[in-house]
């Protein structure tokens, strides 16, 4: 009788599972970092003269710090049952926590450099309940492991999706349902990417260097600064070919920022857009992509709210452009839109956005334009502008010219961009249009309104306007879904229509 009960505990027992052993290394990695927290301390007892100790502290320092770490790994454990994920954690204080696969909307797979090497990753549950603290994370298990319980949770809600029966072919099976690649960035596009990202961001970086190694040097040379370009063309004889040596100057400082400039563009999407692919799954969107630190994120096509296009003044007359998706569930918690197609043709778009029911606006379509009352900011700006100069120059300041001048450029700018505020009804969706130097299309699905707000104020209520204001889940952080100063009775029609639309839906 004891062997049956032995027997019987033993099935019962539930399979626990840790976090893979390399999670120790990673925390040697992470010491990294934490240990400039300990710069003070050391610091300390080098002005006090206990030399001796620095050693000693830095050792207890490690010693501590990784036997928190092997403590944390030993009591962290995690069970895949057949419908829930049950994570255990915590040294003194125990958390025991449930996740449902039905509560799961996403589950996200990261791998930094050191990851990879150690053929690790970094599994995510995103539950859509709000807040990153309603998710949870497996930071390290084995890559072969956290494919297989991603695949077991699509599974799970895939199985729960499929309500009609999936016609069976000649042999008699059920044919089955194959990943689809919609976009991917080889190469050659990374770099043309990046010729047009170009950023002037890694300025500050290359300052920072030349200033901090600047006594370390053999000689004194500053890229940005024309005088020592100057002194570079005299000690060549330079000076003697053009008829002012000092165009040298000029030319070689541009040159630098140039290079710096895309440079740093190319870095920046080549690093963060490697190996990009962006694929069609039964129920969602998955983007893979980066060099160092590989992210595998999912969008499901059920919780899309709104299409984003993004471009620029220049890229656009080539016919680039980028597209991001608004939705319910988060990027990983650093942008609130996932960026699906970081660099594309209209032509590679539009399949993307049929995946998802949206549809751009066609070549013909009418817009309508939001009064030029929109540019009176910029305009009051710039008047405060005038009456600031004029009240230097009053006191003797030559400075007051500068904002004279730059006063009613930004006047005459703001009226200009006041043209590019547009809308437009597109039946089943409104597009919002807004921007001249870096445009921004808006595509909003009428089912995706929560809500619809007419504002107006002093300003616009004499003028027979108001602003309509879209109440959309899941935010975004480059639109605004507003349409500013319309018509009243255009606002109140648009509103009208939307909400009915939402009614028969």
């Amino acid at each position: 009788m004891s062997d049956v009960a032995a027997i019987a505990t033993a099935e019962a027992e539930p399979d626990w599972q840790r976090l893979h052993p390399a999670t120790l290394a990673l925390a040697v990695v992470k010491l990294g970092p934490r240990s400039l927290q300990f710069l003070p301390a050391v610091a300390a007892l080098g002005f006090t003269g206990n030399w001796i100790w620095i050693v000693p502290a830095v050792g207890a320092f490690l010693l501590i710090s990784l036997a928190a770490a092997w403590f944390q790994w030993l009591r962290f454990r995690f069970l895949v049952g057949d419908d829930e994920v049950i994570i255990e954690s915590g040294v003194f204080s125990r958390q025991h926590r449930t996740i449902p696969f039905d509560r799961i909307q996403d589950v996200s797979i990261e791998q930094g450099l050191v990851a990879r090497a150690l053929g690790i990753a970094k599994v995510g549950f995103e539950t859509g309940a709000g807040g990153k603290e309603n998710d949870a994370s497996l930071d390290a298990i084995a890559l072969d492991s956290a494919q297989a319980l991603r695949t077991t949770i699509r599974a799970h809600r895939s199985g729960e999706a499929v309500a009609a029966p999936v016609t069976a072919d000649a042999s008699g099976t059920a044919p089955a349902i194959e990943d689809r690649l919609l976009f991917t960035m080889e190469p050659r596009r990374l770099l043309v990417a990046g010729l047009f990202n170009f950023s002037l961001a890694a300025l500050a970086v290359v300052g920072a260097g030349m200033q901090f190694f600047d006594g370390l040097l053999p000689f004194d040379f500053n890229v940005f600064n024309p005088m020592d370009w100057v002194d570079i063309a005299e000690d060549y004889g330079l000076d003697q070919w053009l008829l002012a040596h000092r165009w040298i100057a000029g030319v070689g400082a541009l040159l630098s920022l140039l290079l710096i400039g895309f440079l740093s563009g190319v870095a920046t999407m080549v690093f963060a857009n490697w190996d990009f692919r962006l694929t069609r799954e039964p129920r969602a969107l998955r983007r893979t992509r980066g060099l160092t630190t590989r992210t595998d994120v999912a969008v499901p096509v059920k919780r899309v709210q709104a299409a984003i296009l993004v471009t620029g003044w220049f890229r656009q007359r080539f016919g680039w452009h980028e597209l991001r998706l608004q939705s319910l569930a988060s990027d990983g918690g650093k942008e609130r839109d996932h960026q699906v197609v970081p660099f594309a043709k209209l032509g590679e778009i539009d399949p993307v956005l049929a995946e998802v029911a949206i549809k751009r606006p066609d070549a013909g379509q009418p817009w309508q334009r939001s009064h030029r009352i929109v540019a009176l900011g910029p305009v009051i700006g710039a008047l405060c502008a005038t009456v600031g100069g004029g009240v230097a120059l009053l006191l003797g300041n030559a400075v007051g010219w500068l904002a004279l001048v730059a006063a009613p450029l930004i006047a005459l700018i703001a009226f200009w961009a006041a043209r590019y505020h547009r809308w437009a009804d597109l039946g089943g969706q409104v597009a919002i249009l807004r921007g001249w130097w870096k445009p921004k299309m808006t595509l909003l699905p009428h089912a995706s309104v929560q809500s619809l707000d007419l504002k107006s104020d002093f300003i616009l209520r004499p003028l027979g306007l108001a602003t309509l204001v879209f109440g959309v889940p899941g935010g975004s952080s480059l639109a605004t879904h507003e349409i500013p100063a319309i018509p009243l009775a255009a606002a109140h029609d648009l509103r009208t229509r939307i909400l009915a639309a939402r009614a028969r839906s």
